[in-house]
């Protein structure tokens, strides 16, 4: 689950190797550009871990954030 800040929403996501991790940024990284609203986010082999914010908010987290998080669990089963 997605845990929420006055700053970011954040969460981590572990999958059975890099291979599967990177398919998911891969499908993230489509919808974000599409939606012009961008994670910040890491990946080390099977696990990624996103924060999201909106910086044009003072780095706050608005319901572009909320929205976006909802589109990534779309991305995961069971999420």
């Amino acid at each position: 689950m997605w845990q929420e800040t006055e700053r970011h929403l954040y969460r981590a996501f572990t999958f059975p190797d890099f291979r599967e991790a990177f398919a998911f940024m891969t499908k993230v990284a489509l919808a974000a550009e599409k939606m012009d609203h961008h994670p910040t986010w890491t990946n080390t082999w099977n696990k990624v871990e996103i924060w999201l914010t909106t910086h044009s908010a003072g780095n706050t987290v608005t319901e572009k954030d909320r929205a976006l998080a909802r589109v990534i669990d779309q991305f995961i089963p069971n999420s």
